[in-house]
């Protein structure tokens, strides 16, 4: 079982992040018009999943910042920014940084994307939030990236991210 580190502590997470090469799980998440969305939304589009504990901590938010930025030439990528957050949050917080091309998830209303991505912390103060990973799938779903970012004061390897789809990214 994988672990994350938070502050002084470690904890584990239920799973794995799902392997190189295989199809990603479907799943059901709620956008920022509280509409129920599934992978079929973006289909035929390479994606870049974000996923993080809260879109209200200093790292996390910096982390979609930094998508929405890298993002902004290319509009046959979505980047999805999930976790347990409102939808409301999601939407708040895009309007005040501007953002242009993160669309904000929440797991709110569906259970198992946690478990089926491997990045449901299981103990711990953040027990039952997510843990901080990046997932890339290509245009057929097949994840061609991921990391687990085991101290959650760190932020994700964005240029591993983007060069599994081909994309040399500058800062």
């Amino acid at each position: 079982m994988p672990t994350i580190t938070y502050q002084d502590g470690t904890y584990r997470t239920y799973g794995e992040l799902p392997t190189v090469g295989s199809k990603a799980p479907d799943f059901s998440l709620v956008n920022t018009d509280l509409k129920d969305v599934t992978l079929a939304n973006w289909l035929g589009m390479r994606k870049i999943f974000n996923i993080f504990p809260s879109i209200d901590t200093p790292v996390c938010a910096k982390s979609v910042i930094a998508f929405d930025r890298y993002s902004k030439d290319y509009d046959d990528i979505a980047e999805l920014m999930i976790s347990y957050d409102l939808p409301f949050a999601h939407s708040r917080f895009r309007d005040k940084q501007s953002l242009q091309r993160v669309v904000g998830l929440s797991a709110i209303r569906h259970m198992g994307f946690g478990e089926n991505y491997g990045v449901q912390i299981i103990e711990g103060p953040l027990a039952g939030m997510f843990s901080r990973a990046v997932v890339v799938l290509d245009e057929n779903n097949t994840v061609v990236h991921r990391e687990q970012i085991e101290d959650l004061s760190s932020e994700p390897d964005y240029a591993a991210a983007y060069q599994a789809l081909g994309i040399k990214i500058e800062d």
